[in-house]
């Protein structure tokens, strides 16, 4: 899962992340709102925390953006000023969830667990899908009761396909997911090749349905019917 943090102080950010990344979150920064705004346009998020007051804009700035351009990233609100108008304003906006600061990393975390369950998960901890059943909390995966063993790469993978099922996912998205905007220094992709080869093959040998659909010179889909 990818998390953006918008946040000038790099202090509060930079444990933010260290936290998220212990729960395999690939956390992205913009410590300003220009960069704030860079980043929404060129890239997609599981979940943004936007702090509202940056150094050069308003973070709801960043919100308005982001409906404008229809994006369905997740979004949390966090700012020092516990203003009653600023959480009613952000939250007609479209943001998900508002913090005041100070704020606890495991609360923001689980408020964060909550929005990207809510958004692609239809609220469940468990996900079904026929022969296959995948535990987010615990993080494991089972296919006809028998435990698939993954990698963090590989459950990442799995439930970015999952969520986004039906749609063609194109090698470059599944670089940005897995490795952020460092992806645009690689010379190839073809690490999300090799990714992608053991989660199927994992799949195939537990017994799984043939889900993820290779779609040549596109990229991939899980396909559901």
């Amino acid at each position: 899962m990818k998390i953006l943090i918008v946040e000038d102080e790099t202090e509060l950010a930079d444990s933010i992340a260290e936290y998220l990344s212990e729960e395999n979150y690939l956390c992205e920064f913009a410590f300003t709102f220009t960069e704030a705004m860079h980043k929404i346009g060129s890239f997609q998020y599981d979940c943004i925390i936007l702090d509202i007051m940056l150094p050069d804009g308003n973070g709801l700035k960043v919100l308005e953006e982001l409906k404008k351009q229809n994006k369905e990233d997740g979004v949390i609100i966090v700012s020092a000023k516990n203003a009653l108008d600023d959480k009613i304003v952000g939250l007609q906006m479209g943001a998900d969830d508002y913090l005041t600061k100070p704020f606890h990393l495991s609360e923001l975390m689980a408020r964060i667990y909550s929005i990207i369950r809510r958004k692609q998960f239809n609220n469940s901890n468990i996900i079904k899908q026929d022969d296959l059943q995948i535990d987010l909390l615990a993080k494991t995966v089972s296919a006809n009761g028998y435990p698939i063993v993954l990698t963090k790469k590989e459950f990442d993978l799995l439930i970015y396909f999952i969520g986004n099922k039906n749609k063609v996912i194109s090698k470059s998205t599944l670089a940005e997911h897995l490795s952020g905007d460092f992806a645009d220094m690689l010379d190839n992709h073809d690490f999300v090749y090799a990714h992608v080869k053991n989660l199927k093959k994992k799949l195939h040998d537990a017994g799984c349905e043939h889900y993820l659909k290779t779609v040549y010179g596109t990229g991939y889909k899980w396909e559901i019917k």
